[in-house]
């Protein structure tokens, strides 16, 4: 974040594309599994990008991140007439480790971009989302099976790249 505010137009791009999984996660715990969650991200990167001047260099990102993406939310339910409590609509992450956060989701952002689109979007489904291999497989028109080899050998590649760095 303090990179895209000092004008570098390549780390502000990847910020928001390591934080849409944050989002999608964040919407999908409170919101469901609703056609409006896509909507919800975009929005929030919206804001985010819009709004970034307002962000304070000396804080943590994630709770001023995940503030516009409880008010968005909460605009959300007022537009499609919702009332009542919300789970967790209260329940923000912690600021401790955001740095390390940050770093960790950029960094695996990063190692999966290695991978194939198909390969990776599975990865990110399962372990990121939450997703079952059976939603997985359903939502990608591929068999059960499919989807756990792909994802057993998307993984073995990624761990495969850090042994690599790590030598």
């Amino acid at each position: 974040m303090v990179e895209g505010l000092a004008g570098d137009a390549v780390a502000h791009a990847a910020l928001l594309r390591a934080v849409a999984p944050l989002l999608r996660a964040f919407y999908r715990r409170r919101v469901g599994h609703d056609d409006a969650i896509e909507d919800l991200v975009q929005e929030t990167l919206i804001a985010v990008h819009t709004r970034r001047i307002s962000y304070d260099r000396d804080r943590p990102l994630l709770p001023w991140l995940f503030a516009i993406a409880r008010y968005k939310m909460i605009d959300h339910f007022r537009r499609s007439g919702r009332t009542g409590p919300v789970a967790d609509a209260e329940e923000l992450p912690a600021a401790t480790d955001t740095e390390e956060q940050v770093n960790a989701r950029l960094d695996l952002e990063q190692l999966l971009s290695t991978l194939p689109e198909r390969q990776a979007g599975l990865i990110r489904e399962m372990h990121l989302e939450g997703r079952s291999v059976a939603e997985i497989a359903h939502r990608s028109g591929i068999g059960e099976s499919a989807a756990k080899v792909s994802i057993h050998r998307g993984l073995k590649a990624l761990a495969l790249r850090i042994r690599q760095v790590g030598q």
